[in-house]
């Protein structure tokens, strides 16, 4: 794809810094680099210049890079301005630039024309973005396996096996006047079932992906004085919320985020929830019941010696149906009682001392649990998926499963067909490639059809 025109941008973070960039991309930079540089640096090297404004006079010195199309970032001419990172050199730099011929650059678009060059594909140019929002090291290794391609390619063959089967299904459909070798129908359902395993697998590996991504947001709730706060505060290792013994302390949403095993867990303290003519505490208690909306879990803290009251209950019955309750019974150091876990009725119970820190780690090791969190030998594979990514790999193993339905009823070949080119459509809307005409590319190279 050609741009007409050049973009320009600061690309590092506002503020002061010892270093600032500003990055240029165009179809051809070479004029503006002369206006703004004074000449056209050797590619990819480094070299000490002096950078100047419109009037030709000195802003700063620094270093500049030009990278030459196609190899750069975003496939055009690439110039880069290391300059002294202070705000007012970094404006200056960059209204130079832009006098000399280029236009602000909106966001993402730089990652953009690398997508649109086929410099990257979909999943690559959004690890771009994970990379630099991840909260862990482990979902930052993780997010630069997919940027290098490793989701891509894990995509692609499933792809190129799902390309196969259909092959072998449509060549029989559309072109069975000529001389093809068809195919059994047990090799149609070999082929089948190893692409179901084979995405499967891709499957597990982006909902791993995707806990590092996005976290696990878990919710404390419970009446005012059972301990949440200093749950929290053990939990993050960290003075996060005020503890007394008075209730309705806590008066707003406390948010604290935690790594365990590379996976951040974002906690939420929130108010407590009672009957109150207290304003202020209205407006907390409101904000806690939009807070639980978000949840993955809940933590429903209540204070062991009294077990579960009727006000509890009650809290219980105020939650949105379906979301994960986690029982936490605190205050066992005033039992003296030691920490367990009990599960009845199909219901989580963990005893626990917010005090003592008896029973907080394996309160840590469930919430992992339940999150569907594998251990850090199945972590080290994963894929940063984000929603639309697990929407498309569940979407395609709907399809498959259609397919394998019809695969086992006679004459359905080309209902058959049409579930394998839905499928193969959602798997590939994750890297943004394949259509109808590679089918047809395809099927034209592997088979002697015309003459």
């Amino acid at each position: 794809m050609e741009n007409a025109d050049t973009i320009a941008a600061v690309a590092t973070p506002p503020g002061r810094g010892g270093i600032g960039v500003v990055r240029v991309s165009g179809k051809d930079i070479k004029s503006l680099t002369l206006k703004v540089v004074g000449y056209v640096p050797e590619p990819r090297y480094a070299s000490l210049s002096k950078f100047y404004d419109e009037d030709g006079q000195v802003i700063d010195q620094g270093i500049v890079l030009f990278f030459p199309a196609p190899h750069s970032y975003t496939g055009e001419d690439v110039l880069e301005l290391q300059g002294h990172g202070g705000p007012a050199v970094m404006n200056l730099l960059l209204s130079s630039c832009l006098s000399a011929g280029a236009r602000m650059a909106q966001p993402g678009e730089f990652t953009l024309r690398a997508y649109l060059n086929n410099k990257l594909d979909l999943a690559q140019a959004e690890s771009v973005a994970d990379v630099i929002d991840a909260s862990t090291s482990e979902a930052a290794r993780c997010a630069m396996r997919s940027l290098q391609g490793e989701f891509s390619s894990a995509i692609h063959v499933v792809v190129r096996a799902l390309t196969d089967l259909r092959i072998s299904v449509e060549a029989s459909l559309d072109f069975s006047e000529e001389e093809i070798d068809h195919v059994h129908h047990a090799d149609v359902s070999h082929k089948l079932k190893s692409v179901q395993a084979q995405l499967e697998h891709v499957l597990a590996s982006a909902r791993q992906g995707s806990i590092l991504r996005e976290g696990i947001w878990i919710v404390l709730v419970g009446q005012p004085n059972v301990g949440k706060s200093s749950l929290l505060n053990v939990l993050a290792g960290e003075e996060a919320a005020i503890v007394t013994e008075i209730p309705g302390t806590t008066r707003d949403t406390i948010h604290r985020t935690i790594e365990i095993e590379g996976v951040p867990l974002h906690l939420l303290d929130t108010a407590g929830l009672r009957e109150t003519d207290d304003a202020v505490e209205k407006m907390g208690i409101a904000r806690t019941r939009s807070t639980i909306e978000k949840a993955n879990f809940v933590l429903l803290v209540m204070d062991s010696r009294w077990g579960i009251t009727s006000e509890d209950r009650a809290i219980l019955d105020s939650l949105p149906s379906g979301l994960p309750v986690i029982y936490v019974y605190n205050k066992i150091d005033l039992l003296d009682k030691s920490s367990l876990i009990e599960a009845g009725n199909g219901e989580l119970e963990i005893y626990l001392s917010a005090i003592t820190g008896a029973g907080i780690e394996t309160l840590r090791q469930k919430l992992l649990e339940l999150a569907g969190w594998q251990p850090r030998s199945v972590g080290e594979g994963a894929f940063m998926a984000r929603q639309r990514h697990l929407r498309a790999l569940t979407a395609t193993r709907e399809y498959l499963g259609n397919a394998a339905e019809l695969d086992k009823e006679e004459f359905q070949s080309e209902l058959l067909a049409e579930e394998l080119r839905l499928a193969q459509q959602a798997l590939s809307s994750i890297t943004g490639e394949f259509g109808a005409d590679d089918l047809l590319g395809e099927i034209f190279s592997r088979f002697c059809i015309g003459k």
